[in-house]
């Protein structure tokens, strides 16, 4: 029996949280009075720093300990571990649904967003701000040994905007294939879907350039195409005349509210029953 696979790629816009930090500001030293020279050699140049304003020391000590923890662990492998080996086998004729993502997938399970998909075995692993390098490698704990009848994965946004450093499309494009095939070689159905665009601040929109958001759907829906997937389309159904996030289905212009979630969801069941019955 032929396997077909279909992978649910949604694309969040997630708000970077800025961690403050303190620096020392260089000043020059000012010239003695009546030196109307150079200083002579020997007589040091260096600038004296200022006194640090540490003010902020309680953000900085926030921001470092936050980057040990990533050091520590980058893919955020141990978010998931506890409740994946809690996590039993599905049973005989469930069909299992696994989404890994970003921040629209980790949000997805709050009750100010309609909750996740109630009474379906459908198994949140989204972790906000996450980049598909980061996912790539947490597809094996995090998917496949969750034994999922299909996987959605909700990313890109996060590459563009340079969360874990700069990345080409490609790099994202050749993250998803690599995810794809890991799911092909499990027997683990597969869609794709398109990407929503931020309605966001300008900031938002310079990190994220639209262009950017549209190459890389269309190039989804190609590869969808090529690769026997169910492509799964939000893009047109959540954007305004001008192609942004609609203002009604989102509160901070960058993550559905529970209208958006509602939407999603519609689709992404469509798109889940698609790929089952192929």
């Amino acid at each position: 029996m032929k396997h077909t696979f279909g992978l649910a790629l949604i694309l969040a816009v997630l708000a970077l949280l800025c961690a403050g930090a303190v620096f020392a500001q260089a000043v020059s030293q000012s010239p003695r009075a009546g030196q109307s020279s150079p200083p002579t050699v020997g007589e040091s140049q260096t600038p004296s720093p200022a006194p640090a304003d540490c003010s902020d020391l309680p953000a900085l000590k926030q921001h470092l300990a936050s980057d040990e923890k990533q050091l520590q662990d980058w893919p955020e492998l141990g978010r998931y571990r506890e409740a994946n080996a809690q996590l039993a086998p599905p049973a005989k004729d469930e069909q299992r649904v696994v989404f890994l993502g970003d921040s629209i997938t980790d949000l997805w399970n709050y009750p100010e967003s309609g909750g996740f998909f109630p009474g379906k075995p459908y198994v949140n692993r989204g972790i906000g701000g996450q980049t598909t390098p980061q996912m790539l490698l947490r597809f094996r704990p995090d998917v496949i040994a969750l034994q999922p009848k299909v996987v959605v994965i909700l990313a890109g946004t996060n590459d563009i905007a340079g969360n874990t450093g700069p990345m080409p499309l490609s790099a994202t494009e050749d993250n998803f294939t690599m995810m794809v095939e890991l799911a092909r070689s499990h027997g683990i159905p597969v869609n794709d879907s398109g990407h929503t665009r931020e309605g966001a601040p300008l900031v938002q929109t310079e990190r994220r350039p639209p262009q950017k958001i549209l190459k890389l759907n269309e190039w989804l829906k190609k590869y969808a195409g090529e690769n026997d997937c169910v492509y799964l389309d939000y893009f047109s159904h959540v954007v305004d005349e001008h192609g942004m996030l609609k203002r009604e289905l989102s509160g901070d212009g960058l993550h559905p509210n529970v209208q958006g979630y509602s939407i999603m969801s519609s689709l992404a069941d469509q798109a889940i029953q698609a790929a089952l019955g192929k």
